[in-house]
C-alpha cells in the first residue's frame, strides 16, 4: 500500500528567562499494513506507523489513548515517545486523547515535546517526570499549541498608547505582539540589576482592526521593529485531570532555568483538576520556569488545580552579591486574560523555605479567584489585576504596572499588604482598590507595618516615569497587628519609600509621581493603634486622605 507521509513540525517557544529555543521537532506518520508502532531514527525523528484497521477504529471512537501507541504505564518504562506519538496522530485527525486510568507514565530526560492540539483527559493517570538527567532543560514535556499559523503585519510603522484601531484587515480575531528593540524598559535596579528589555506589548485585534480596550496598548511605539499576529482559535481546548510528580534536578544553583512542564501557547485553553507535586529537592538545584508556563496567548483558565511551591536556593546575582533564586510552578509571560480559579498549593503558603509560586511579565488582566497561594507577582508589569476570595502567604502581593489593581474578600500574610516592587521602580500608573480584606503582617514581633510598601530613590532610570497609584481606596480592612513590638506606633498607609527625602534639599533626578488621594472606610486595627500616613511625612505631605 502506498505510504502516506505527513511531516509535522513544531517550534516550542522558550520561557521568559531568555533561554534558547528548543530544536525543531519532527514526526513522521505512515499508514501501512504493518502493526501500529512507534520508534525513533538515528536523527531523533519520531517514526509512527498506524495500521489501516487502527486508523479506522480511532476515527470511529474519536479518541486515542497512550496505550494505543505502546505506552506501558508501569512507572519504569520511558513513555514519552508513545505519548508524543499519540498526540501527533490525534492532532492529525482532530481526535481527543485520554490517558489510561491507573497508569503511571514515566518521562525521562529525552529532548522531545508532546504537542497538544486537541482535548486531552489525563484523568486519574499519574505522570512521573524525572529531571535528574535531562538532555535539554529548555524542552517542555507538553506544549499546548494552535494549528493556526502566525504572520507578520505589514504597513504599521507606529502605535500610540490606548490606540483604539489599527489600519489592517485580518482573517479573524488575532493576538498581536509588537516590539521596538530600539527602546529599553524595565531597567532593573539592585542585586539582580540588568540593562532592561526591549519595549514590547501584546493586545487583541478583531478582523476589522478594532482593539479590545480591556487590554489596551500601554506604550507609545514611535517605531516598530517587529509586529506579529496570531489568529485566535474560536473554540476552547480543555485539559482535565492528571497527577504529575517532578523528580527535581540536582544541578548547580544558578540561573539555568528548567522548562519541564506544560507550556500553553494557544488561546482559549481550560486546565481543570490537574495536580503537580515535587520530590527530590536537595541541597542544591537549578530553578524552574513554571510547570504551568503560559505565554503568547489569551483567555486561559486554570481551575481546581493543585500546584507546589519550589525550594528556595541562593546564588550570586548580577551585582556580585548573594541573592535568592526565583523558582516558579506558574509562569505567565506576554499573556492576556489569564485566570486561576479555586487553586491551591501542596506546601504551607507561609513556609519561607519555598519561593513564591507565580511570576509574570508583560501581562494584562490576571485574576486569582478562590486561590490559596504563597504569592502573586508581576515583575515586568501587568495591566489590570484582580485578587478575590483568596489567601496569599509569606511573599504576598508584589506588583508593578498600570490600570486597576483590585484586592477584595481576601486574607494577606506578608510584610506589606501590597508591595510595589522597588527593583522596577515601585510604579503603578492607575488605581488601587482594597475591599473586605484581612491583613496579617508577618515577620515576628513587628515594629513597622505598612499597607503600601516600596522604595524609590529617584536616582535610577527604569526606562519609564514611575508612579504611585493615583487613587487608593481601602474599605472594610481588618489589620491583625496583635504581634507587635513595644516600639510599635501603629500601621502606616505608606512605608518610608525614601528615608533621604525629608526636605526640599533632596533632588530626584527622575521624579516620582505621588499618590493624590486615599479613601479610607471602616478600618479595624486589632492593636487599637491609629492608622498613620507614613514614617516619612514630608514625602507624602501632599497626599489627601479622606476618611469616612
Amino acid at each position: 500500500m502506498k505510504f502516506q507521509l505527513l511531516f509535522l513540525f513544531f517550534i516550542v517557544l522558550s520561557s521568559a528567562q531568555g533561554q534558547s529555543k528548543n530544536p525543531l521537532e519532527n514526526v513522521v506518520i505512515t499508514t501501512n499494513q504493518n502493526k501500529t508502532q512507534v520508534s525513533a531514527n538515528e536523527n531523533g525523528a519520531l517514526l509512527i506507523n498506524v495500521s489501516p484497521q487502527d486508523v479506522q477504529k480511532f476515527k470511529t471512537n474519536k479518541l486515542v489513548s497512550y496505550s494505543d501507541f505502546g505506552a506501558k504505564g508501569d512507572g519504569k518504562t520511558d513513555d514519552l515517545d508513545a505519548i508524543t506519538a499519540t498526540h501527533a496522530f490525534a492532532n492529525m485527525h482532530s481526535l481527543s486523547v485520554k490517558a489510561d486510568d491507573g497508569a503511571t507514565y514515566y518521562i525521562g530526560g529525552n529532548n522531545r515535546t508532546a504537542v497538544i492540539q486537541t482535548n486531552t483527559n489525563f484523568g486519574k493517570a499519574s505522570f512521573l517526570i524525572d529531571d535528574t538527567n535531562v538532555q535539554n532543560r529548555n524542552t517542555h514535556v507538553f506544549t499546548v499549541s494552535s494549528s493556526l499559523q502566525p504572520f507578520k503585519l505589514k504597513g504599521i510603522s507606529s502605535l500610540k498608547r490606548n490606540q483604539e484601531k489599527i489600519d489592517v484587515t485580518l482573517p479573524g480575531t488575532c493576538l498581536v505582539t509588537v516590539t521596538n528593540a530600539k527602546v529599553k524598559r524595565y531597567i532593573r535596579f539592585g542585586a539582580n540589576q540588568n540593562n532592561g528589555s526591549p519595549q514590547t506589548d501584546i493586545f487583541i485585534v478583531d478582523k476589522n482592526g478594532n482593539l479590545d480596550l480591556n487590554a489596551p496598548i500601554i506604550w507609545d511605539f514611535d517605531q516598530i521593529t517587529d509586529i506579529t499576529a496570531l489568529p485566535i482559535d474560536d473554540t476552547n481546548l480543555t485539559i482535565t485531570g492528571g497527577r504529575f510528580t517532578t523528580i527535581a534536578n540536582n544541578a548547580e544553583s544558578k540561573y539555568t532555568y528548567y522548562s519541564r512542564g506544560i507550556a500553553i501557547r494557544r488561546s482559549n485553553v481550560v486546565v481543570d483538576g490537574l495536580e503537580h507535586r515535587v520530590t527530590g529537592e536537595g541541597d542544591s538545584g537549578a530553578p524552574y520556569g513554571g510547570f504551568i508556563n503560559v505565554g503568547d496567548c489569551a483567555y486561559v483558565t486554570v481551575k481546581n488545580t493543585l500546584l507546589t511551591g519550589r525550594k528556595m536556593y541562593r546564588t550570586i546575582g548580577a551585582a556580585g552579591v548573594p541573592v535568592s533564586i526565583g523558582s516558579y510552578d506558574i509562569s505567565i509571560n506576554r499573556a492576556l486574560n489569564v485566570s486561576f480559579v479555586n487553586c491551591s498549593q501542596t506546601n504551607d503558603i507561609n513556609d519561607s523555605r519555598y519561593w513564591g509560586i507565580l511570576g509574570s511579565n508583560f501581562c494584562k488582566n490576571l485574576v486569582y479567584d478562590g486561590c490559596t497561594f504563597s504569592r502573586f507577582d508581576a515583575h515586568m508589569g501587568v495591566a489590570n489585576a484582580t485578587i478575590r476570595n483568596s489567601t496569599l502567604g509569606h511573599q504576598g502581593i508584589n506588583a508593578i504596572g498600570s490600570g486597576k489593581l483590585i484586592v477584595e474578600n481576601s486574607t494577606i500574610y506578608s510584610r506589606s499588604l501590597i508591595n510595589l516592587r522597588s527593583d522596577y521602580g515601585s510604579t503603578w500608573q492607575g488605581e488601587l482598590v482594597i475591599r473586605n480584606c484581612t491583613f496579617v503582617p508577618t515577620g515576628g514581633r513587628l515594629n513597622n507595618i505598612s499597607l503600601i510598601g516600596g522604595s524609590y530613590s529617584g536616582q535610577h532610570d527604569f526606562g519609564y516615569i514611575c508612579y504611585m497609584p493615583e487613587r487608593i481606596t481601602i474599605e472594610n480592612l481588618r489589620i491583625d497587628d496583635s504581634k507587635h513590638s513595644k516600639e510599635y506606633q501603629g500601621p502606616a498607609i505608606f512605608s518610608n519609600f525614601n528615608p533621604k527625602k525629608t526636605d526640599d534639599s533632596y533632588q530626584e533626578q527622575f521624579p516620582y509621581v505621588k499618590t493624590k488621594e486615599v479613601f479610607l472606610k471602616n478600618i479595624t486595627i486589632i492593636s487599637g493603634k491609629t492608622l498613620r500616613l507614613s514614617d516619612n511625612l514630608y514625602m507624602f505631605k501632599d497626599v489627601k486622605v479622606n476618611k469616612d
